[in-house]
């Protein structure tokens, strides 16, 4: 009975229905990616190769409970291993096809892709520092769009008080609003 049991808790029957492969990821959003990935391995009871050490026959204790979940631990590695390498784009699968084990992968990325999010925070900065309203669009669209700026940042952890989102979006109007702009200023002051 203690032997169905830890069969069934590490391998995973392919009759099993689970949620949606995630997309290929392509190097964007690895944020995104990563929780979806994660969460797909986790409903395929695959997600604890990523922390957990391979289980291990010690010397003299070859029962077959023991035996049977070392076999058990390595079909998880194998899929899981095989499930992020294709949830990869090509140029990528090939990069890291060739690092030796699942946990290390899972490490590259995270380091390659963290520190590329690093480097997206700062032009989503500056989109947002950068951003000027034009007379040739409506303010509308326009707002919308420094709202879209506002929830990636926001997406990124990076938040801003509601009072300066209002003053930057007052600074950001066109330059036909220069009176409205004026108004609001000393109408808050």
């Amino acid at each position: 009975m203690a032997f169905t049991n830890i069969i069934d808790t590490l391998v995973v029957t392919p009759t099993t229905t689970h949620g949606e492969k995630p997309e290929k990821f392509t190097g964007l959003d690895f944020k995104q990616w990563q929780q979806k990935i994660l969460f797909y391995l986790t409903t395929l009871n695959l997600a604890k190769v990523l922390h957990e050490d391979a289980p291990t026959l010690k010397e003299g204790k070859t029962d077959k409970q023991t035996v049977a979940a070392v076999e058990a631990w390595k079909h998880s590695y194998f899929l899981c291993k095989n499930y992020i390498l294709n949830g990869l784009d090509n140029t990528m699968y090939k990069v890291y096809s060739q690092v030796k084990t699942t946990k290390e992968m899972w490490e590259y990325l995270e380091k390659k892709c963290k520190t590329e999010d690093a480097g997206m925070k700062k032009f989503i900065i500056g989109r947002f520092l950068d951003y000027k309203m034009v007379d040739s669009k409506t303010v509308t669209s326009q707002v919308q769009m420094l709202q879209i700026i506002l929830h990636e940042l926001y997406a990124e952890k990076m938040e801003l008080s509601e009072s300066f989102q209002v003053a930057a979006i007052v600074e950001k109007l066109p330059p036909s609003w220069k009176d409205f702009k004026n108004y609001l200023k000393h109408k808050r002051k």
